[in-house]
């Protein structure tokens, strides 16, 4: 009689809805595995593309002279090179922070001496880069507000640009194929590398940023004279 009991009282308790609850809790259940899911999830992540080059208005293909370009200011202003037709130029590739910057002077000091000379005839474009040791970090602003209180500089500086690369600017890649450094190298190794352009817009002279600038008033003033 007591192992009846016994059975009846343990078959009420495991049909009880509570009990089942607690043996049977949905949370103990397994996922389904992932390759007999019916519809499985579908992730979608971005393609990541590599930068696009930078554009520029005239390509060193569609260019035949240094006066097809116009880079732009330190204002983001077009500034048309065929403006200094007749006129000498010297153009430097500029750094704020770099050993030689303070050949800001010099360049300075050189534009002076020759438009004293023959004025207005004597332009000396400064392109920033901070592909150097990242040693031009600076917005436009505050490259011309550097240079101005720094060095006095009223020669025009251009916008931030590269030199070398996939993304060097046009202007420089046509200077580097018409003249060439030492040891036939065309990249431009460092900051205040110069190339001298005569009147008729061929490239009379290129230089490493060891040449200062006091040492090419007399190249400048013979390309004047002519």
């Amino acid at each position: 009689m007591l192992l009846s009991t016994s059975r009846r009282t343990t078959a009420s308790i495991l049909s009880s809805p509570s009990l089942l609850k607690i043996v049977k809790p949905t949370s103990l259940l397994l996922p389904t595995p992932p390759h007999i899911r019916s519809h499985p999830p579908h992730h979608h992540y971005p393609t990541l593309q590599p930068p696009k080059p930078k554009h520029y208005y005239t390509t060193m293909a569609s260019a035949t002279t240094i006066y097809d370009f116009k880079p732009l200011d330190a204002k983001g202003e077009e500034y048309p090179l065929s403006n200094l037709k007749d006129k000498v130029i010297l153009i430097v590739n500029v750094a704020s922070k770099c050993g030689f910057t303070k050949q800001y002077s010099g360049l300075e000091s050189l534009y002076k001496s020759v438009n004293a000379k023959h004025p207005d005839q004597f332009v000396i474009l400064g392109f920033p880069c901070n592909q150097f040791g990242g040693q031009e970090p600076g917005t436009e602003d505050e490259i011309v507000t550097f240079c101005e209180r720094n060095f006095g500089v009223t020669f025009p500086l251009m916008q931030k640009i590269e030199v070398n690369g996939d993304n060097a600017h046009p202007l420089y890649e046509w200077l580097k194929e018409q003249q060439a450094g030492l040891l036939g190298l065309k990249r431009i190794k460092w900051n205040f590398e110069k190339f001298l352009i005569g009147k008729d817009g061929a490239v009379k002279g290129r230089w490493s940023s060891m040449t200062g600038p006091d040492a090419l008033e007399k190249e400048v003033l013979a390309e004047l004279e002519k």
